[in-house]
């Protein structure tokens, strides 16, 4: 054994003793509502497929004509020769779904985050970003070598003290969530925006966990407040409400010719596969023309936050993502165990996702649940 191996060994020891070692579960089913994992069915409260899209027929027959025309793969990066014109629909309707010029995609979220960031800021500029924000944003934020300052958690006081203290030639980033994705709360983005205008700062919204769930059609919380024409960068995934994979940016023209130009993870990665670009494209229409699928998310969202004896959700209904706080990591695993005898999968959640002392179980819904799935959840809870 290495050196090496024995290291790593250790520090894996060190993990398992402070209950924060993690293992993959092995699903034998689809990602929805009902799966089976170790040969056992279990109700899931682990997925991100909020509209329950990720095993819809109608993105499956999308999924496999794609391949029938183009391949099962795009195999090259999108400015050497892997851009179709799916692709380059798909960019059209994002635009068009989130009200902007033009848009961008990725092969992932995290390659949208991690590469536009280093790509619009620099080492005079300075990144103010909400200390909850998603892993991807920070390592985007470090990555771009500017000044970083972190501002408290959805306090625009706190982001106003912070802009304040700002000075230097660079520009200023303020970078947020929309809806977050291990709290789903959501922030003040009206207040958020106002500030940047005030203080002549840019403005960098990720949408990945509003994306076709929040707004009137689906569209996000940008548009919810109707704030389209004042946030400079929206980032969103294909991956989570679309049921799909990959990650897109939209914003005005200049700013994606930008990224074709600039955006390392764009320019050095293999482009979406045609069968994700084609599942996606069909996803944002049924986005706009199905609202059942929110309207019963958001009933089931409230039923179980009321269940749990949460407090309502403040700027607007409950979304999917509700936490369930118990502080350390031990309870955390043992609640999640009580609730996987049960049949039910809701993992713990634990640091570094979320901050030290804040550990819990996130449970995530789907318009696939039924109320007897919620129901059944709250009193096994009320039991334990």
């Amino acid at each position: 054994m290495t050196d090496l191996t024995a290291s790593l060994k250790k520090e894996l020891q060190a993990l398992k003793e402070k209950h924060l070692f993690r293992t993959l579960r092995v699903m034998q089913s689809s990602p929805d509502a009902h799966v089976m994992l170790d040969g056992r069915p279990f109700v899931n409260f682990a997925s991100n497929n909020y509209l329950g899209l990720a095993n819809d027929d109608r993105l499956k027959r999308a999924a496999m004509q794609a391949i029938e025309r183009w391949g099962a793969g795009a195999t090259a990066s999108r400015l050497l020769g892997g851009t179709t014109d799916l692709h380059a629909r798909l960019e059209d309707a994002l635009a068009r779904f989130k009200r902007t010029e033009a848009a961008a995609v990725f092969p992932s979220g995290y390659h949208a985050n991690l590469g536009t960031l280093p790509a619009l800021m620099g080492a005079e500029d300075t990144v103010l970003l909400d200390r909850l924000c998603h892993a991807s944003l920070i390592d985007g934020a470090r990555m771009s070598r500017a000044r970083l300052k972190v501002f408290r958690h959805n306090d625009p006081e706190d982001l106003e003290r912070t802009l304040q203290r700002i000075a230097g030639r660079g520009r200023k980033w303020i970078v947020t969530e929309s809806a977050f994705s291990m709290d789903g709360d959501v922030a003040p983005l009206p207040d958020i925006v106002s500030l940047a205008k005030r203080y002549g700062a840019c403005t960098y919204v990720d949408e990945a966990h509003a994306t076709g769930v929040s707004g009137p059609e689906g569209r996000g919380i940008i548009n919810q407040f109707g704030l389209e024409k004042d946030v400079d960068v929206c980032m969103g995934t294909l991956s989570k409400a679309l049921g799909g994979m990959g990650g897109f940016v939209c914003g005005n023209r200049t700013l994606v010719e930008w990224i074709h130009n600039r955006c390392r993870s764009f320019i050095y990665s293999t482009a979406l596969s045609p069968a994700c670009a084609a599942s996606a494209l069909t996803a944002i229409g049924l986005c706009l023309s199905d609202s059942a699928r929110r309207q019963k998310l958001f009933r089931l969202s409230a039923r179980l936050r009321q269940g749990l004896g949460l407090e309502p959700a403040s700027r607007g209904p409950a979304g999917p993502i509700i936490p369930y706080l118990l502080g350390s990591e031990k309870a955390a695993l043992r609640l999640s165990k009580s609730l996987w005898e049960k049949g039910v999968f809701a993992p713990a959640i634990r640091p570094p996702t979320v901050p030290k002392g804040t550990a819990r179980l996130r449970f995530s819904l789907t318009a696939n649940h039924s109320d007897e799935d919620v129901d059944a959840v709250i009193r096994i809870l009320r039991h334990v």
